[in-house]
């Protein structure tokens, strides 16, 4: 086997560790409510969810993966080295949020490392004044427009349903309309997982299906992602779903506010709602930022104050230097590589 065959194996490999880190982090996003409010158990709430983040390979399509893996990152500036550089600081930003207990962005992380390794490339080869020729400005647009429209739309929706629902069940009691609303939690975490597995494993797919044009085993990734990819990227995503990452699913369903069945109903619907939004438009939107926004919306609806705003700025502020942190680190990982291998 050849050294080129042999690092692409290892490409693909961290690409898929990552994608289990992303499930791992994002199981919080998928199970928080559900948990929280006792409509399931964590066991049940994890395979539950890691059911229908696979479950989203049957459904949908890869517009998203296509525009992470060829519309927001100049090709020609992209190599195997490069790609694994990325992979590298993604992966460690995300396991490390994950044992501290934060929901980050999987795919600010990702696309941060990514966007990071080919800039260093780039100023390798051209200097820094050219650092900027990595990317597509065109790809990055509706990306940073949902940076901040995710939560906010989350948080949006999640009020109004919750508008919606008191009004509906307005003569019920609330033990009533916990009853109800106990079963439709199944419903809506179901969708809410589907919406994350139709977002987040395709964003694997496509940083794979790079990969795969740089190590010029595919022509160009208008040629399709392969089904292998899609298949192992759901796999990867749906197996880390079900390990659970238990300290942030105590952080989003505990700690931001307290939730109810018809509350957790709102926040999941809302979320899934704002997912698909993005990944109908194949933008790859942030399920995490998705989620706290609606999250926080429906600990509004009862009263400002039963948000811990204090916990939610420090999830703010990890979110924030998701980007710039995994682009740098990605960047030093790459220039140390380069030390050893001058063609990187």
């Amino acid at each position: 086997m050849s050294p080129d065959m042999i690092l692409l194996i290892v490409i693909v490999a961290a690409a898929l560790l990552f994608d289990y880190f992303n499930g791992f982090n994002d199981a919080a996003n998928s199970i928080a409510t559900i948990v929280a409010t006792k409509v399931l158990s964590p066991l049940q709430a994890v395979i539950w969810a890691a059911f229908f983040n696979f479950a989203a390979f049957f459904l949908v399509g890869t517009s998203v993966a296509k525009t992470v893996g060829g519309d927001m990152v100049n090709l020609e500036y992209v190599t195997p080295i490069t790609v694994l550089a990325g992979l590298v600081s993604s992966a460690a930003w995300l396991w490390g949020s994950s044992h501290l207990g934060l929901p980050i962005s999987a795919t600010h992380a990702l696309i941060g490392g990514y966007a990071g390794a080919a800039m260093a490339r780039v100023i390798h080869i051209k200097g820094w004044a050219f650092a900027f020729d990595a990317l597509r400005p065109s790809g990055w647009t509706m990306p940073l427009v949902f940076v901040v429209l995710s939560p906010l739309l989350g948080m949006v929706l999640s009020y109004l349903l919750m508008i919606a629902i008191h009004w509906i069940f307005r003569h019920s009691s609330p033990a009533k309309m916990d009853k109800w609303f106990r079963s439709l939690q199944l419903l809506s975490s179901a969708i809410f997982s589907l919406s994350h597995g139709s977002n987040d494993a395709q964003k694997t797919m496509g940083i794979i299906t790079g990969a795969l044009v740089a190590a010029k085993v595919q022509g160009s990734i208008d040629e399709g992602i392969p089904t292998w990819v899609v298949l192992s990227a759901y796999t990867a995503i749906a197996l880390g779903t079900a390990s659970g990452g238990w300290k942030v699913i105590e952080t989003m369903g505990h700690r931001i506010t307290k939730l109810k069945p018809r509350s957790g109903f709102a926040a999941e619907t809302a979320g899934a709602m704002s997912v698909f939004l993005a990944t109908g438009l194949g933008v790859p939107a942030s399920t995490t930022h998705t989620i706290a926004g609606a999250i926080a919306g429906v600990g509004s609806f009862h009263r400002p104050k039963a948000v811990r705003w204090r916990l939610a700025n420090d999830i703010v502020g990890a979110w924030i230097l998701t980007f710039p942190l995994t682009a740098i680190a990605a960047a030093l990982i790459f220039t140390l590589v380069r030390l050893f291998v001058p063609n990187a």
